[in-house]
């Protein structure tokens, strides 16, 4: 058979490509199986990194017990065990073929860095998810602070520690309670939750929830909590306490307060150790002995030195059974008086005051707690029923057994309104007026006495008297002058109504200031130069008004 060349060409083509075929199958297997070959030695290399076995490092006596599980080995006497950073001891334990478990005995101490150990009774450690649950005689001490509890579940890899069943915190500085807790290792931060409690020599804490740093001290409020110092008890829901210091920043609700004294505010910062203070928005302090309550929006206070200073929409009140007087200035400040356990409160600029019986303005004002008297500087006003008092000095003394008296001192002029019209007036150089039950009773003029009245004769008014004499006493009744003794060298002068001229009814430095009159005690903040609105008063917050029962 003649065999052409063109099949041989062909022929040998096709070998060739079969050869070629073959060798990539070949080839693409090997690829395959080197490629498994790697997965699995790479699975292998990274579990064995995910999971390096237990070591048993000692033990006096060594043993297997298929009657505890498959593949459990008891060992027994001065047991020590590593698994990476953490080093086991105990008095007898069991491992596990197959897992990184230990279930020890004894007298169980773990360690886990070089501040770090755990003692307990029993501990189930399970090395695969690094986890201790610990039992019976629990004492977790990270640097210089132990955690006490009977069962703790601690977490090897986040440091953390849990407790539900009650447990106790002592540190350099303090000891801590709770039923139940989280203590955070490396931040050194502890939660507490549920019947918390907190004390050393300095203090003492109760609450429901808390945080506390165990390396500065700092007690973090998350709940309601009280806590009750040398001085005084704290209140607040939320802030912090200085353990050491006795500092102290409350945000929520908070207050501090005695058996005589209370603040209240929307935060309070507080420093037991100088016994500084401040309290912001809405602050209310109390003065249970005095019967006072000091109202403001900025408050600096001294707790060991008894200063307080109020701005900001500031309020004093002076409560009683019968009344309140509400004050309003600038400034109010109260100091200790040189009497022991009295005080001196202070208020200044653009001062008014409302009491029901009794109204004024002046600059500045002081009041003595001792004896009740009130000094009032720089233009000051009283209002009482239908008369005004002014004088460059006035003080109001507040009598138990007798008359309240009004002292007027240099320049005091008193306007007694008979209609729209008509005023008496008294003028002199010193004035003493006795009130008898919330009514000017009398006045006592000594010096330069100066008197313009309308006479009367029964109920007719028939003409004005005009009267000088240096000392005068003038009676009234029912709110006008009844009865007038010229006592030293009176000079006088009636003057029938229809010869009177606009200024003869008025003697010298007359100033009817009856549109500044404080109306009620929403009108004390208003500004004295400006007329009172006619519209009815605009209701203020509940708390801002209120006092104890029966003292309103």
């Amino acid at each position: 058979m003649r065999i052409h060349r063109e099949h041989i060409i062909y022929c040998n083509a096709s070998g060739w490509l079969f050869q070629l075929f073959r060798l990539v199958q070949f080839n693409a297997r090997m690829f395959r199986l080197m490629l498994l070959s790697l997965l699995v030695f790479f699975s292998i290399t990274g579990y064995s990194q995910q999971r390096k076995r237990i070591v048993i490092e000692q033990a006096e006596y060594w043993e297997s017990d298929e009657k505890i599980a498959p593949g459990a080995q008891r060992l027994i006497g001065d047991v020590r065990i590593r698994h990476e950073e953490v080093l086991m001891w105990a008095d007898s334990a069991y491992t596990y073929t197959g897992n990184n478990r230990v279930d020890a005995f004894g007298n169980v101490r773990i360690n886990q860095g070089d501040t770090l150990d755990l003692y307990a009774r029993k501990v189930l450690y399970n090395g695969d998810i690094n986890r201790a649950n610990a039992f019976q005689n629990v004492r977790l001490i990270n640097k210089t602070t132990t955690l006490y509890t009977d069962t703790l579940d601690y977490d090897l890899n986040t440091k953390v520690g849990y407790y539900e069943h009650g447990g106790k915190i002592v540190d350099s500085l303090n000891t801590l309670t709770s039923r139940e807790g989280r203590y955070y290792t490396e931040t050194d931060i502890i939660h507490f939750y549920g019947d918390v409690e907190a004390f050393n020599e300095n203090f003492t804490l109760n609450s429901d929830t808390l945080m506390y740093n165990t390396n500065t001290g700092r007690v973090f409020i998350v709940g309601p909590t009280t806590i009750k110092d040398s001085l005084n008890t704290l209140y607040a829901e939320e802030g912090w306490y200085e353990t050491e210091s006795g500092e102290a920043e409350l945000i929520k609700n908070p207050s501090v307060y005695n058996k005589t004294q209370h603040l209240k505010a929307n935060y309070i910062k507080y420093n037991e150790a100088d016994g500084q203070g401040r309290a912001l928005d809405n602050v209310r302090m109390e003065d249970i002995e005095n019967k006072m309550i000091v109202m403001g929006n900025t408050a600096n206070y001294n707790d060991q030195m008894e200063i307080a200073t109020v701005t900001d929409s500031a309020l004093l009140m002076i409560y009683s059974e019968k009344d309140t007087l509400f004050l309003h200035a600038d400034t109010l400040r109260t100091i200790p008086d040189t009497i022991p356990d009295e005080k001196l409160i202070m208020a200044y600029y653009g001062t008014r005051f409302f009491r029901s019986d009794m109204q004024g303005m002046c600059d500045s004002l002081i009041y003595f707690t001792k004896d009740s008297v009130v000094q009032l500087f720089n233009n000051p006003v009283i209002w009482s029923d239908n008369h005004q008092l002014t004088a460059d000095h006035i003080e109001m003394k507040q009598k138990t057994d007798a008359p309240d008296e009004l002292h007027l001192t240099n320049n005091g002029f008193i306007i007694s309104k008979l209609d729209s019209g008509r005023f008496d007036q008294i003028k002199g150089k010193e004035m003493v007026g006795y009130v008898v039950n919330n009514e000017l009773n009398k006045i006592d003029v000594n010096g330069n006495g100066q008197t313009l009245y309308y006479a009367r004769q029964d109920e007719d008014i028939i003409g004005l008297n005009r009267v000088e004499s240096s000392k005068i006493s003038i009676r009234f009744k029912d709110g006008d002058i009844f009865r007038i003794s010229f006592l030293q060298a009176p000079e006088g002068l009636l003057k029938p109504l229809f010869s009177l001229t606009e200024e003869e009814k008025k003697l010298s430095n007359f100033d009817w200031k009856i549109d500044q009159r404080p109306l009620s005690k929403y009108d004390v903040f208003r500004i004295k130069d400006a007329a009172p609105q006619p519209k009815p008063e605009p209701p203020l917050p509940d708390a801002a008004f209120t006092l104890p029962a029966g003292r309103q």
